[in-house]
């Protein structure tokens, strides 16, 4: 098959899995092993990096497809390197195998030929390698049944469509170094434990995370890719040659191949020397003030762009979902202005808006920011068909995984708000809100009520509603106060059982938009404990000029 002269990208690697396929059909050799084994990981890997953006099916499908064909090759795999390994440590051993096949056997290879087999052999490797040639037959075995079941022609139609979903995003996004900032935050903590404890585990582990975010940039950043993919490459190879070597003496020790305590001493000794040194380089690179981490780390979203971008990736999940994610965008858009004007006006409770400068979305974890995203991904269940919508999209929000950035509360907190978007009406004695702390079940319900009160405002999903905001006057400044001639004084505020007006842009009295506001400010005019008045409001720019900014910005 045809690969194309690009070496990259998801439609190369999954046209070079089946061109491999073909490969190791003939003989199962270790080359041909490994470079399908590295094309199925790298398949993989890129679907891995998609489906945190993209909810299509097909990237689980073909993950799973590949996982299984790259798992029976792995043991195969590991006894090829073992072999390899053997050879390295004991050069001398294939000497004497290169003799033992000789095609002309001599009349003086008795008992001078097995002497001098004993002198430059080492029985130990001899003896493990003939093990593991008999399990190299097992495994080919094994491996030849997993490549006959592997679905050749279901994974030529992923190549057609798969990619063509991946181009959605473009390499290098914002949202890919995002999600390689997730990679490098695992693989740091993961270096940190290995260096804590020092186990064979951790090492590993610390290897398979690495390599993960290495996959990432490699696939997904070209730019960084550029200046970082050899020391990446190098850390991992070091990584995997420690735990090459761990595999190589458990197996020994398993397989009894010491004939006596001092070959296995010289063994343990010698495989002990070589994963120290690569042990000590890799600390050498990634540990002190010159570390690859800060250098990485260096290259990827900082502050405040974290949460920022974080948010991105879900309105890429949510578009791929939502029929008509506009509409969530306006309703996100009018439910902001709703808490802003309710928050200003001192009406929420302090627990869900303390202040204006603490709702600014800084750390993904505050009522502003929980009720944005719920906003934008309440109609994600929608995705499922729209008879109970609502219960799917808590589902969904709540499986999708938290992005770094944001806080599980706050997920979970945005998943139960866009579960009451519709439907009814959020109590504190229901399921999903019966085992919340008291203050955390009084700002779900405010944000719920807010949430229900914008959607009903585009209730016709056609944008006629541009704005709102509160009409009475309220406070300006956290305090509650201002300044007139030097001395402080206390703005108005509402009376005990005043109501909130609120204007909006583009409302028209009577219409199914306005009977579905006066529906859905019942929660509202519940939680603020007095009335709910909508008026309309002219805009102060012409819709026909406003939209026309629009288009050229």
């Amino acid at each position: 098959m045809k690969t194309g002269t690009k070496s990259g990208g998801l439609r190369y690697w999954m046209e070079r899995v089946l061109d491999e396929c073909e490969h190791v059909a003939q003989d199962f050799s270790a080359d041909p092993v490994h470079d399908l084994r590295v094309a199925l990981r790298r398949c993989r890997s890129m679907a891995d990096g998609m489906m945190a953006m993209d909810p299509d099916r097909d990237w689980k499908a073909m993950k799973k497809a590949g996982k299984r064909l790259f798992q029976r090759l792995g043991d195969l795999r590991d006894v090829q390197i073992m072999m390899e390994w053997i050879e390295k440590l004991h050069p001398r051993r294939s000497q004497t195998a290169a003799s033992d096949v000789s095609p002309e056997p001599t009349a003086d290879r008795g008992s001078a030929g097995d002497g001098n087999r004993t002198t430059r052999s080492d029985s130990a490797a001899d003896a493990l390698f003939e093990i593991l040639q008999e399990r190299e037959l097992a495994h080919k075995k094994e491996a030849r049944a997993a490549l006959d079941e592997f679905d050749g022609k279901e994974w030529r139609q992923w190549c057609k469509s798969l990619p063509v979903r991946a181009a959605r995003v473009r390499p290098g996004s914002a949202v890919f170094k995002h999600l390689a900032l997730e990679r490098w935050t695992a693989a740091r903590e993961l270096h940190t434990r290995a260096l804590r404890n020092r186990s064979q585990i951790a090492f590993h582990t610390l290897r398979i995370g690495i390599k993960r975010f290495r996959y990432i940039v490699e696939n997904f950043l070209p730019e960084q890719h550029k200046s970082w993919s050899d020391d990446l490459k190098h850390m991992q190879d070091l990584l995997g040659e420690v735990h090459d070597l761990d595999v190589l003496w458990a197996a020994a020790v398993s397989c009894h191949v010491f004939p006596d305590d001092a070959s296995r001493k010289s063994w343990h000794a010698r495989i002990l020397e070589e994963r120290t040194k690569r042990i000590d380089e890799y600390r050498s690179r990634m540990v002190g003030p010159a570390s690859l981490w800060d250098e990485w780390r260096a290259g990827l979203p900082q502050g405040k762009q974290i949460p920022q971008i974080a948010t991105q990736r879900m309105k890429l999940w949510a578009k791929a979902l939502d029929p008509d994610f506009a509409h969530s965008e306006r309703v996100a858009r009018l439910a902001l202005q709703l808490y802003d004007g309710l928050a200003a006006a001192g009406l929420l409770d302090r627990a869900s808006a303390p202040s204006l400068t603490e709702a600014s979305n800084r750390n993904g974890s505050d009522a502003r920011a929980s009720l944005n995203l719920a906003a934008l991904l309440h109609d994600v269940g929608k995705a499922k068909g729209k008879k109970g919508h609502h219960k799917e999209s808590l589902d969904l929000i709540k499986k999708h995984g938290v992005p770094l950035g944001w806080k599980p509360e706050a997920m979970t907190r945005a998943a139960i708000v866009a579960r009451f978007h519709v439907g009814a009406l959020p109590t504190r004695s229901h399921k999903v809100l019966r085992d919340l702390l008291p203050d955390e079940q009084k700002i779900i319900i405010q944000l719920a009520a807010i949430l229900r009160l914008a959607n009903a405002f585009d209730n016709g999903h056609d944008g006629h509603v541009r704005k709102l905001q509160i009409e009475n006057p309220g406070p300006k400044h956290k305090d509650s106060k201002r300044r007139t001639n030097g001395f402080l004084r206390k703005l108005p505020v509402l009376g005990p059982n005043e109501a909130v007006v609120i204007g909006a842009e583009g409302f028209v009295a009577g219409s199914s938009t306005a009977q579905a506001v006066a529906a859905e400010r019942y929660l509202l005019e519940t939680m603020l404990r007095r009335p709910v008045v909508v008026k309309a409001i002219k805009s102060s720019v012409p819709r026909q000029v406003a939209e026309g900014s629009k288009k050229i910005a």
